[in-house]
């Protein structure tokens, strides 16, 4: 398993969970940007910059994913992408993105799209606490622990 990281709008607490978790474990951690993201200096951590431009950093991820990779990223696109080529999608606040629910995601992603472009507000995220750090932190040591266990 690698664990690949849309990181253009990954928040930094996240980012840092994932360089703790990627050393502790011994698992390459790829970030994938269209900038330069600094990690520390580690043979487990690697930025990939991509070239600026709509969704090249997502193409770029489904690209090289492979069955099994761990892909962490809120965009539902990409996480439909990489659910259907066998990946594991986790989002920014520890939610489990997969079969049973990625078409729930997509319908209500589009229907927010649709209000947003009659010109209603329907306001943003809200900002990450506490909880949805913890809830991001256990539910990745669960994936990786699971995925230690498998042969």
């Amino acid at each position: 398993m690698q664990i690949w990281v849309d990181a253009d709008a990954c928040p930094k607490v996240i980012k840092e969970i994932l360089f703790r978790a990627a050393e502790r474990c011994k698992i390459s951690c790829t970030f994938v940007a269209n900038q330069y993201i600094q990690t520390p200096h580690s043979p487990f951590l690697k930025s990939l910059v991509v070239e600026q431009g709509f969704d090249v950093a997502d193409r770029r991820i489904v690209e090289l994913c492979t069955a099994g990779d761990l892909i962490i990223t809120s965009d539902i696109p990409l996480a439909s992408d990489v659910i259907a080529k066998g990946g594991l999608v986790l989002d920014s606040r520890g939610e489990r993105l997969s079969k049973e629910n990625i078409g729930e995601r997509l319908n209500m992603r589009d229907f927010m799209d649709t209000l947003r472009a009659s010109g209603i507000d329907t306001g943003g995220p809200s900002a990450m606490s506490t909880a949805d750090r913890q809830n991001f932190a256990r539910a990745l040591d669960s994936l990786l622990n699971k995925a230690k266990r498998q042969p």
